[in-house]
């Protein structure tokens, strides 16, 4: 490529020489020029090595004079070691997520909704929905348009400040451009405060080819590669070390504003331009249709293109192009009515089966795995799937050494469809269950009536490890950061064969566990202090847990988190329910024979009880928190059904727990509204229960009034 093309002349260049300050800013000046070219426009004047001459030059002149350096240059984009977690950053505009149209009839359906709400079909804007991780930049105009803030999508009303590390990505603008400072309104309104910085939205990504490159580069240093390129983005963008993101390819697109009112643009095809004129990274494949036919024919060349192209999309977005109309339109509680994704269908491939192994599970279920030649789908390498038990295999007839189609259930969990008949090797025979557990050795049973074989050992290497997982797992006793890695290690180490060991775990030992990987020094790679710190603190947390989840975390067959809560309201200490005699336990609410033998038999085998005493001694709650004190809890929200949806803010309750508090008194506690429903709690971006509870007539409490039923134990009166 030939070098042309500058902001400045000769004359001007050899004035600023003389000035340092000048020649700083003339620097500046046309690299911002160079990168406008080269991201926004596409249309690159002058060579990478030119425009590295240009960064050195002007990091030489920095260098020599500090005094010059502004915040904004673009030798500025990678700062220093950032040594905190990512700070709250609440959005100026709550960033709503989008209804899906699964095909194309429920795009025709969407599109009749519009036509319904303004009388007729208005022009749309459609755009490549980028399969990346959505990011909102600030900048502020009254400063010269300055970025001042990023921030993660995090619940959609708050995310987490990432600016350090988008400030390293090199398409995003440190200022906006001065053509486009005009149309920012930066004078508040007759009344209104002081504006807020211009916060706009779009989508962090990663290039396939560059999602390739840091694969392979983990798997030579022995590190586990990333799933798809949206984890690898995501994860590059919350690296406490900006040079880290730095240093992985992240490029944006952008597409949006929070509140359209700052802008002098009437639509979003406007907005696009102006986005593109204020020097940001616009996806130019967008299309501004007129009719339905045209909307269609966009997503179906979508779907068409979705492998040629360099980043990873996983539908179209289609929006009501003009503003004025969309605010007409208005939101449900948790999206826009005036855009909609249209999702594509599931990407399916064929691939060689190349074996079908077993996996055993806490309980001692054999699932059948699919072995396959790793294969691309949907963005990411496909190795393993599940076909779930032996009737599965059998009536979907795949057999070792058959060609089968694999696609990703809802483009997530890895599923195989079937085989290719017509490619069937000639010995290839129906697949059996083994007749012993493949990890202990000791015989399978199928009990009459299930579909599972179940390993009967109770010391089962592959069931401990299941089990510990459990114990750990959010549902139970939440030892956050202890996963599938980490109690591998542990358990290969011999520290780590039943749910108690936990509990004596320290940091010096955690800290020095081997990861069995080397590092590039060939030296063990370690766990570290500060894993160590964060784990041990976490198990420490872990023993003050409601007594339901530690029933759960125990990992009794057929006790999953509701029988696990209808057995600690029924007996509320763990010495309460091992007395129970295996009768009574058959009568409690939702605890029919089966559950009640597995329990007793549980309860009563010697190794299981000594597991359970190591951990009353270890501090682990065995009663709830009104047996503990000796009292009942008034029984007064009995007859009551609750229903709780979005984010609890004020109690830093998760829902589980929140619902749990509300059990104990009586209530019970639903995952769907009805018109039998008495209360819905609606904490922060709440869902579709909200509209459905508005639709219906229910009630809906606010987590304020939530807490004030903790505190009387009495719910609102309603008219």
């Amino acid at each position: 490529m030939a070098d042309q093309g500058s902001l400045f002349d000769e004359k001007t260049l050899a004035q600023a020489a003389s000035d340092p300050a000048a020649r700083a800013e003339a620097l500046r000046r046309e690299i911002e020029h160079h990168t406008y070219l080269y991201y926004a426009l596409d249309a690159p004047e002058i060579s990478d090595a030119a425009f590295d001459s240009l960064m050195r030059e002007l990091r030489e002149i920095e260098a020599a004079h500090p005094e010059l350096i502004d915040p904004t240059s673009p030798t500025q984009r990678v700062g220093g070691y950032v040594g905190e977690q990512f700070a709250p950053v609440r959005h100026a505009r709550r960033m709503y997520s989008l209804d899906n149209a699964m095909d194309l009839g429920e795009l025709d359906a969407w599109m009749d909704r519009v036509v319904e709400a303004l009388g007729s079909l208005p022009p749309m804007c459609c755009e490549l929905k980028i399969d990346g991780s959505s990011i909102a930049l600030s900048y502020d105009a009254r400063s010269g348009g300055s970025l001042v803030r990023a921030a993660t999508r995090g619940d959609g009303t708050t995310g987490e400040d990432v600016t350090a590390n988008m400030r390293t990505v090199k398409d995003v603008p440190l200022r906006l451009r001065a053509e486009a400072l005009g149309k920012v309104r930066t004078a508040p309104a007759a009344g209104d405060e002081e504006p807020e910085p211009l916060e706009l939205r779009g989508e962090v990504y990663m290039p396939k080819a560059s999602f390739d490159h840091l694969n392979a580069a983990a798997e030579q240093n022995g590190r586990a590669p990333f799933a798809n390129p949206r984890n690898a983005a995501a994860g590059s963008l919350r690296q406490k070390d900006p040079h880290v993101t730095a240093s992985r390819d992240l490029s944006t697109f952008m597409y949006a504003v929070a509140d359209d009112g700052m802008l002098d643009v009437a639509g979003q095809w406007e907005l696009l331009e102006w986005l593109r004129e204020a020097g940001f990274h616009v996806n130019p494949d967008v299309a501004l249709c007129t009719t339905r036919e045209e909307v269609r024919s966009f997503c179906e060349r979508a779907i068409e293109r979705r492998g040629a192209l360099p980043y990873e999309i996983d539908g179209v977005v289609v929006k009501v192009n003009s503003f004025a109309r969309q605010q007409a339109m208005g939101f449900t509680a948790r999206a826009p009515r005036w855009a909609i994704a249209f999702k594509f269908p599931p990407e399916e491939k064929t691939t060689l089966l190349r074996d079908i192994t077993v996996q055993v599970g806490r309980t001692g279920v054999l699932t059948p795995v699919a072995e396959l030649e790793p294969v691309v789908v949907a963005g990411s390498t496909v190795a393993r799937a599940t076909l779930h038990n032996l009737d599965e295999v059998h009536r979907k007839d795949v057999r070792v050494g058959d060609t089968v189609i694999v696609r990703k259930a809802g483009d997530v969990i890895p599923e195989v469809l079937g085989p290719v008949a017509s490619l069937r090797p000639a010995d290839a025979r129906p697949w059996a269950m083994p007749d012993a557990c493949p990890s202990c050795s000791s015989p399978v049973i199928r009990e009459e009536g299930e579909v599972a074989f179940r390993c009967i050992s109770i010391d089962c290497p592959a069931q401990a490890q299941e089990r510990l997982l459990h114990w750990a797992s959010r549902g139970a006793l939440d030892i956050d950061g202890m996963g599938e890695e980490i109690v591998s290690r542990l358990v290969e180490a011999g520290r780590l064969t039943d749910v108690a060991d936990y509990y004596s775990l320290d940091e010096v030992e955690l800290a020095s566990l081997d990861m069995g990987r080397l590092n590039k020094d060939g030296e063990p790679i370690r766990l570290g202090h500060t894993v160590a710190k964060k784990l041990v603190d976490a198990i420490d947390a872990s023993r003050g847990r409601a007594f339901a989840r530690v029933l759960f975390g125990l990992g009794m067959r057929h006790v999953g988190k509701t029988t696990a809560e209808a057995l600690a309201a029924a007996y509320r200490s763990m010495d309460a329910l091992s007395q129970a005699g295996e009768e009574e336990l058959g009568c409690v609410e939702g605890i029919g024979p089966k559950i009640a033998h597995s329990v007793w038999v549980f309860l009563r085998t010697p190794d299981n009880a000594a597991v359970i005493e190591r951990l009353r001694a270890a501090g682990v709650t065995m009663a709830d928190d009104a047996q503990a004190a000796g009292a009942e809890v008034p029984q007064t929200l009995a007859g009551l059904t609750f229903v709780l949806t979005g984010s609890l803010v004020e109690s830093g309750l998760t829902r589980d727990e929140a619902g749990a508090r509300l059990k104990a008194m009586g209530a019970k506690v639903s995952g769907s509204v009805s018109k039998k429903t008495s209360f819905v709690v609606a904490g922060e971006a709440a869902g579709s229960k909200y509209d459905k509870a508005v639709s219906l007539g229910v009630p809906v409490l606010t987590e304020s009034q939530l807490l004030e039923i903790y505190e009387t134990g009495r719910a609102p009166e309603v008219d």
